[in-house]
């Protein structure tokens, strides 16, 4: 019979909570909330197009458009200078070093090249997985990654002719 009072007791506290809350509900809407928010009160502002005008001035720091326009241009510039997706050929003669830039992916066509690094570091044989350091020979038809620049490839000094490489992304030859 205890145990019955105390079912009882608990779901009774369980209908009141509920009736509660369902009392601050009406129409979808919270009761006691602010209705009072009408166009143009300043609950609900109202935003006039010169304060925009001005703000869209304000905003631009004091740049005109044919500077804003002169920037987006030299940016554009940039971007596709340091983009370069296409492969070249590169003849590499002998005595001469291809140098990558960062980011840049070689392939040996033709010759035989070894590795051209200032530091321990080398260059990375991604069709073997492996690293390949200064001096070592760099196979032909592998594709090589420069994660940085400053490092590269240069004919053999034991052969006489240079080399083709395969390049995208920036060098240079010295």
């Amino acid at each position: 019979m205890k145990k019955r009072f105390v079912q009882m007791t608990g779901i009774a506290a369980a209908v009141i909570i509920a009736a509660g809350i369902g009392l601050q509900f009406q129409d979808g809407k919270v009761s006691g909330a602010d209705d009072s928010a009408s166009p143009g009160s300043v609950n609900d502002p109202v935003v006039t197009k010169s304060y925009v005008d001005q703000a869209v001035a304000n905003a631009g720091n004091g740049l005109s458009m044919e500077q804003v326009q002169q920037m987006l241009d030299q940016l554009k510039q940039e971007l596709a200078a340091a983009n370069t997706n296409e492969v070249v050929v590169v003849s590499v003669p002998a005595g001469k070093t291809l140098i990558a830039k960062d980011g840049a992916e070689f392939v040996v066509r033709a010759g035989k090249a070894v590795v051209y690094s200032a530091d321990v570091n080398g260059i990375s044989d991604l069709t073997d997985g492996k690293d390949i350091t200064n001096g070592k020979t760099v196979p032909n038809n592998h594709l090589i990654l420069f994660p940085r620049g400053g490092r590269g490839v240069m004919p053999d000094p034991a052969q006489k002719n240079g080399l083709t490489v395969l390049v995208r992304g920036q060098y240079e030859l010295k």
